[in-house]
């Protein structure tokens, strides 16, 4: 039996080759090896839910390949792109200047205008042909009709004139006023409204904030200007139509926290979203969430407004992080047989993607299932090269996930950084902590599935030393334990020597992480 011994010089340092969680694999052990494996796609950043969207269907994904997230300063973008941003600016400018981000629903108010225009003609219609009756009927009894024609308008329909004014004055002096002043605050309110046009809480046109937005829809539109130009004005009509800005405040309760969450940050810094589909199975949740219509209309509006207050929280100054890593559990999903979730989850899909572009630097997989994989064969073809980093810290990931982050006071935080190392097959693992003073040394080991042999010892410097057992060696099961957390306190130099033995047939993941307490007497 191999056995293969490591010591780490610092525990709080591992190379960034070895601190892996979901370690991509070929997708046909993805799923029969282990369920913490992780299947990673490629999409297009825009896309937020796990279906991707087809673009480039003459790209071809090379699995060895890496994709760094583009620089957001303007200054170091190449010729064409920076031509590109400042003539989307133009255009933008331009339609601000017309009020073109004005909802067509708006428009609508300015039609009632001529409306009353024409009401207001018709009592001076009526007027005139009273005057015109007055005028051929009080001639009647008068003998002469034509060579006295001005005096029977002088002294009889005088009176008549006045009375009609009078009944015709209410309603041309009342509306004319009020047809104006709503005109002009109509056209007020949209000019403002167009003078402030912001998305999620940043002017189009205001500093480099706004150049960072700009960029994710020239990104995804492939620098066609046109075309991003065309994406902005619609995702701007979209929000105020759909009331996104309100939405923020809006009560939708919390009975699908367990489903969507964010938790921690991968090792760039980006927060990462976990989508667990399998809380699905509840079938009261699943009822309660896609029924009917009303439902799923409330659903959505939910999922918009969790994706708008994670988006907030970002940082979009040219250097900051303005994307997230999105993990998508598919264990114990509802698959594509549910109806109702199939049309809720297309529905998210098409305004995500049409609305908020460029916001998934990297889509992480887990314990996928077959039909998801035969699916992916399908697709793969299609899908672009946008994300092949895929490392997210251990202490960074849930335990459910093969992680170490646990709610709760622990003795290690998610600043503590673990390290990860996979076991072979038959092989016997040590890991040794050093101990150079008097001190408590304190850690936490996990290995993802267990089923090995786990034991600890403390071996001292000193020749005439006495090896001290701190826990016995025994057989850990996947149902046993979680995490092992542990201490020993020395009071001379030495190191702590954990060893685990795996009989198995399957390579186990191992994750750790140590630290000492000095201490004095």
């Amino acid at each position: 039996m191999a056995e293969e011994t490591q010591k780490p010089e610092a525990a709080a340092a591992p190379s960034p080759a070895e601190e892996v969680v979901v370690e991509k694999e070929s997708e046909q052990e993805a799923a029969p090896e282990k369920p913490a494996d992780a299947v990673v796609e490629d999409k297009p950043a825009e896309a937020v839910e796990e279906e991707p969207k087809v673009e480039a269907k003459d790209t071809k994904v090379t699995e060895s390949a890496s994709f760094k997230e583009e620089t957001n300063i303007a200054g170091e973008l190449p010729d064409p792109q920076k031509k590109a941003l400042d003539e989307l600016k133009q255009l933008i400018q331009e339609a601000l200047n017309k009020h073109e981000f004005t909802p067509p629903p708006a428009k609508d108010k300015d039609k009632p205008a001529p409306e009353e225009k024409k009401e207001e003609d018709q009592p001076a219609t009526s007027a005139a042909e009273t005057e015109v009756k007055v005028e051929t009927e009080a001639p009647a009894p008068v003998e002469v009709k034509e060579e006295e024609k001005a005096d029977p308008l002088v002294e009889a329909p005088a009176p008549v004139e006045v009375r009609e004014e009078e009944k015709a004055d209410p309603p041309i002096e009342a509306p004319a006023p009020e047809t104006v002043v709503e005109t002009e605050v109509v056209e007020k309110v949209s000019a403002a409204d167009d003078d402030e046009v912001s998305i999620w809480g940043i002017p189009l046109l205001a500093d480099e904030r706004s150049d960072v937005i700009l960029l994710k829809f020239l990104r995804a539109r492939d620098f066609k200007v046109k075309d991003a130009f065309t994406m902005i004005k619609n995702t701007v009509i979209w929000r105020k139509e759909f009331g996104v800005d309100g939405l923020l405040d809006e009560e939708l309760g919390n009975e699908l926290e367990k489903v969507v969450f964010m938790h921690g940050f991968d090792k760039e810094g980006h927060p990462v979203c976990y989508n667990v589909y399998g809380e699905f199975q509840n079938k009261e949740l699943y009822q309660n969430t896609f029924a009917d219509e009303e439902k799923r209309s409330k659903f959505l509006r939910w999922r918009i407004q969790f994706l708008e207050k994670s988006i907030r929280k970002l940082d979009f100054s040219p250097n900051g992080i303005s994307t997230i890593v999105q993990v998508n559990d598919l264990k114990n999903s509802p698959g594509p047989g549910k109806r109702e979730l199939r049309q809720a989850t297309n529905q998210a899909l098409h305004l995500l993607q049409d609305n908020y572009p460029e916001f998934v630097a990297k889509q992480v997989f887990i314990n996928v299932p077959w039909w998801y994989l035969a699916f992916n064969m399908m697709i793969s073809p299609f899908l672009t090269q946008r994300t092949k980093s895929k490392y997210i810290a251990p202490e960074q990931v849930p335990v459910q996930y093969g992680g170490l982050s646990r709610d709760g006071e622990q003795e290690f935080t998610v600043a503590d950084a673990a390290t990860e190392v996979t076991i072979k097959p038959a092989t016997k693992h040590s890991v040794e902590f050093p101990v150079t003073e008097k001190s408590t040394v304190v850690w936490e080991v996990r290995v993802v599935g267990w089923d090995v042999n786990y034991g600890a010892e403390f071996v001292p410097t000193a020749e005439d030393g006495y090896t001290v057992i701190v826990s016995k060696t025994r057989k850990v099961g996947p149902a046993d334990e979680t995490v092992i957390s542990n201490s020993f306190k020395t009071g001379e130099p030495g190191k702590i020597v954990l060893t685990i033995d795996n009989q198995t047939t399957k390579k186990k993941k191992l994750v750790y992480r140590s630290k000492a307490k000095p201490y004095s007497e």
